[in-house]
């Protein structure tokens, strides 16, 4: 057997023409360190659910809960000729600087399981954040416990937000000094509008 049983790179060529092909299109603005927060967080809720196609740009799709987790699809609720097989969280949509949106349910907001479930993990995210030396060592680079497309996607997520930060001037900040740059920034705004 060869040294390398895969010396063309085969299937490897494929993952980077995706990952290429996204990274292509990126439109990214800077971003304050509370707008990365939250885009961060919807896009990692939406990336954990099971995703068996390569989402579009401004494309609208459906995340519903099952049994064992989320799946995102590409049917709406109003769609499904039966009664809906899971619970429709909400209405997802990929942005050209690749994080997520997501409208949930009105519903949900009187489910108090589910909005203690989605703050747990936000207080989590926000921790991670807090403890981290540079406010960009909490981005995905390769989260093993996502699906392939929610890798792929993860990686241009985190690649996204890290030069938003960049172009802001945060990236290699502590998360603290990041949201200071924030309240001085509001303050500086405040000041320079003139009184009513």
């Amino acid at each position: 057997m060869p040294k390398n049983p895969n010396p063309q790179g085969k299937g490897l060529v494929p993952v980077l023409q995706v990952v290429q092909q996204h990274a292509q299109r990126l439109a990214v603005p800077p971003k304050s360190i509370a707008q990365i927060e939250m885009e961060l967080f919807t896009s990692l809720f939406v990336l954990q659910s099971e995703i068996r196609f390569s989402p579009v740009v401004g494309q609208r799709y459906w995340l519903y809960e099952r049994e064992a987790g989320y799946r995102l699809s590409l049917v709406s609720p109003s769609e499904w000729h039966r009664a809906l097989p899971q619970r429709n969280i909400g209405l997802c949509v990929l942005q050209a600087d690749r994080t997520w949106t997501l409208e949930l349910e009105p519903e949900l907001a009187s489910d108090d399981s589910f909005m203690a479930l989605i703050e747990q993990q936000r207080a989590a995210l926000h921790v991670a954040l807090e403890q981290a030396q540079r406010v960009e060592d909490v981005l995905p680079v390769f989260a093993s416990s996502l699906g392939y497309h929610g890798r792929v996607l993860a990686f241009i997520l985190g690649k996204s937000l890290r030069c938003s930060m960049q172009l802001a001037g945060i990236a290699a900040l502590p998360y603290q000094e990041a949201a200071g740059l924030l309240r001085h920034a509001d303050a500086d705004r405040a000041l320079a509008q003139p009184p009513l």
